[in-house]
């Protein structure tokens, strides 16, 4: 009688559930709180009233609910706080990079530039003078030197 029991609870609780989602697509304001309670009464309405189910059963299942609930606001805070760290993350660089550039005016550098050779090869020369400017072009450090406007990841020396 119980296996009977049990496949009766067991097709309730998929009907509830089925109807419960179908409530939820059709109104958007109906939080899962809201749903976990209807799909309970569902359950409730539903049971045999011969052999109801067991209250330890359902505060089992609250419990669950709750705990769902709580790890479910957790990753949505875990998430929110990533974002801000992350945010905070980029400007720090931004910062770092904007100092790192603007501490070379005035210092001597040598600037090493590629250069295509006649073979399709590609060797180095390197260029040496004083910052005389500094500029940002999306988002990286320029330097201008000897007239000429180069990356800073192109520096190879740095003397005061």
């Amino acid at each position: 009688m119980s296996s009977v029991t049990s496949a009766i609870t067991q097709l309730q609780t998929n009907t509830a559930i089925t109807e419960s989602k179908q409530e939820k697509k059709s109104t958007n304001d109906i939080t899962d709180s809201n749903m976990f309670l209807k799909l309970m009464l569902k359950q409730m309405e539903q049971q045999d009233p011969t052999e109801p189910t067991d209250n330890s059963q359902w505060l089992a299942q609250m419990a669950q609910y709750s705990s769902l609930e709580a790890m479910n606001n957790l990753n949505t805070a875990f998430g929110e706080v990533s974002n801000k760290i992350s945010e905070l993350s980029d400007a720090v660089a931004s910062s770092n990079i904007i100092s790192q550039t603007l501490s070379l005016v005035g210092k001597d550098v040598t600037v090493s530039v590629p250069v295509a050779n006649g073979d399709g090869s590609i060797s180095y020369k390197d260029i040496t003078g004083k910052v005389d400017e500094v500029s940002f072009e999306n988002g990286d450090g320029m330097v201008t030197v000897n007239g000429e406007n180069y990356s800073i990841g192109n520096i190879k020396s740095i003397r005061p």
